[in-house]
């Protein structure tokens, strides 16, 4: 693996012409890229290996916590119904934050200010699970962007991170994503990289995972250092890569190899 990486950094180094942006039309989701079995477990929700995080996030949706004695439904209802096309526009700009947040901390500030209840830790199996029932709600519904004007200069922000150099091997996600999607690596086709199904089942985990902890795994692959959890850094690329993927469907959750 990392001989293959090495040989991809070198060609890049030797010039090769950047394809650029993908073109709307060329857009295609991580899930065109798979086998046919993997695309059976993502197809069926109800079956599929994320099945039981969607079972226990929609427990704690309607699970009375904190010193409020508050569930998520008592304020907002049947998520089903009620959170539909929340998670299709997530990252979003908080105004009284005066910054981005993703879905995972607007649920842990929601927890907190409404509830009083404690934070869920980062890439928690219960945060991963609420995200993931307030996901499904919006599975179908088309990627759109928060509007807010502040969100803007974060997703500028966003889009430098994705095209900067960086680690040993000395590679952008552009030059994977943007410039040599489709191609192998390693055994396996390099997908364009957009953000439509998270947090997804990853069957190399074994486990649920959020976009941050798919990011930070991509930084590691190419010997940088990665961003925090709930950095500005990896909020404000979670936004762009979202503006990137505007238009295509939300899969939440969705599978991959």
């Amino acid at each position: 693996m990392k001989g293959v990486l090495a040989s991809v950094a070198i060609a890049l180094a030797a010039g090769q012409a950047l394809a650029g942006p993908i073109p709307l039309a060329e857009r295609k989701s991580g899930y065109e890229f798979m086998s046919q079995e993997t695309r059976a477990l993502q197809d069926d929700a109800a079956t599929g290996p994320a099945a039981f995080a969607l079972l226990e996030g929609e427990s704690l949706w309607n699970r009375r916590e904190g010193s409020a004695g508050k569930s998520c439904a008592d304020c907002h209802g049947d998520a089903r119904a009620k959170m539909a096309g929340v998670a299709a526009r997530y990252p979003a700009f908080d105004p009284r934050a005066g910054k981005p947040l993703t879905l995972e901390q607007r649920i842990v500030q929601c927890r907190r200010d409404n509830q009083q209840a404690p934070a869920l830790a980062p890439e928690s199996r219960e945060l991963l699970a609420l995200a993931a029932h307030v996901g499904l709600a919006s599975r179908g519904i088309a990627i759109a962007p928060d509007p807010h004007p502040g969100a803007q200069a974060h997703r500028e922000a966003g889009q430098a991170i994705f095209q900067r150099r960086m680690g040993q091997l000395n590679l952008s996600c552009a030059q994977c994503h943007d410039d040599n999607w489709g191609k192998s690596l390693a055994g396996a086709r390099i997908p364009q990289g957009h953000p439509t199904g998270y947090p997804i089942y990853r069957l190399e985990w074994q486990a649920m995972g959020s976009l941050t902890r798919r990011l930070r795994s991509c930084m590691t692959g190419v010997r940088a250092t990665p961003h925090a959890w709930g950095s500005a850094e990896m909020v404000d690329l979670e936004m762009y890569l979202m503006q990137r993927a505007a238009g295509m469907k939300v899969e939440t959750p969705a599978v991959r190899p």
